[in-house]
């Protein structure tokens, strides 16, 4: 695996956490972009001036950007207000329309990173560059489809590195416009704990109510940084009007975020915690000990079903174990999506090990 060491408060503009990425979704005029970036700079918080200039619309007849022109009203942008500029670059030529107009961070979005050939192209073109890079998620869930995307940049000699987490795309109808599986970017952490992990709320809500909510779950999750999307008059965006907000309302949302503490300072209290966690492991132990009982019995019943030639799945038992443990949760304070996702783990490891059963001779 590429070693990926990014230490965001390296990176031109870091003013402190959070890292803060803001502007339109797609530029549309100069007159829009200037506006909107001098309200911006006036707030004194906003690292990186963001806006889209290809723009990867789902319908065709939809409004896809305004393409290379754009890249001329973000270096006025730099040069008047000073704010640092940032692109979403889809392809090679993206990569050197954005240098040319010495653009200082470019991201790769959720519908490049889920190709690799895309993000390769896109790395050959970054060998060589000093410029800041980050990668959002791919639009399925996919931890090792997302750091392989890191890993193309970072083998292309990218040093300023990092990830954006802007959900997930799901079939089902849910609340935000899309899933934010928040253990995947956690698990990112884990995985590359010095990688910087920027959260997108505007793409995950996909309406303003829900950006306050998203925001401070981000950075309660310690993440570094917000990338928010904000537009002098969000009613009458070209895109994704309902996820962004003027400048003054970002300032006001911004106010309102509790930035907490990484890591305690004081001794007492860390003593306290460690005790607590000593609890946990504790806990911990013995749910992977009634883990193992509990498949122990699962093994049973693979060789009565396969002795009995009975099929592995039965679906009507599944749905009787799901509504009990959903029903039993909710009366002990479990929410019911956690419940569910913790035995349709159990439930899938119960399948395999009577598959393993069904296949021994």
């Amino acid at each position: 695996m590429t070693v990926i060491n990014s230490d965001i408060k390296e990176w031109k503009g870091y003013t402190g956490r959070p890292f803060l990425i803001s502007g339109p979704c797609s530029a549309e005029s100069e007159e829009q972009v200037m506006e909107t970036a001098r309200q911006l700079a006036a707030l004194n918080r906003i690292s990186i001036f963001r806006a889209g200039m290809w723009k990867p619309r789902t319908r065709p007849d939809s409004f896809e950007g305004v393409g290379a022109e754009g890249l001329k009203w973000l270096r006025s942008v730099k040069q008047e207000t000073g704010l640092l500029t940032g692109i979403e670059v889809a392809n090679e030529r993206h990569v050197y329309e954005a240098l040319k107009y010495g653009i200082d961070l470019l991201w790769i979005g959720a519908r490049t990173s889920v190709n690799p050939f895309a993000v390769q192209d896109i790395a050959n073109a970054l060998q060589g560059v000093d410029v800041m890079v980050l990668v959002k998620n791919p639009i399925n869930p996919d931890i090792d489809l997302w750091i392989g995307a890191l890993e193309r940049i970072a083998r292309a000699g990218i040093t300023r590195l990092g990830a954006i987490h802007r959900g997930f795309s799901t079939f089902e109808k849910t609340t935000y416009r899309n899933q934010p599986n928040w253990q995947l970017p956690i698990e990112m952490r884990r995985r590359i704990p010095d990688l910087p992990i920027i959260c997108d709320p505007s793409h995950i809500g996909g309406a303003r109510m829900y950006l306050h909510e998203i925001s401070q779950k981000a950075l309660d999750l310690n993440f570094d940084g917000l990338m928010i999307e904000s537009h002098i008059d969000p009613a009458n965006a070209l895109s994704d009007s309902q996820q962004q907000v003027t400048p003054n309302d970002l300032n006001e949302l911004l106010s309102r975020l509790i930035l907490r503490n990484p890591s305690p300072a004081d001794q007492k209290l860390l003593d306290m915690l460690g005790e607590l966690r000593q609890q946990i492991d504790v806990y911990d132990e013995h749910l992977l000990d009634l883990m193992e009982k509990r498949m122990k019995v699962v093994e049973k019943i693979g060789r009565y079903k396969k002795e009995n030639n009975i099929t592995i799945l039965q679906s009507l038992r599944w749905d009787e174990i799901i509504k009990r443990a959903i029903n039993k949760g909710a009366a002990k304070g479990l929410g019911a999506e956690t419940i569910e996702g913790i035995f349709k783990a159990i439930h899938q490891e119960s399948i395999n090990r009577q598959m393993q059963v069904m296949n021994d001779e």
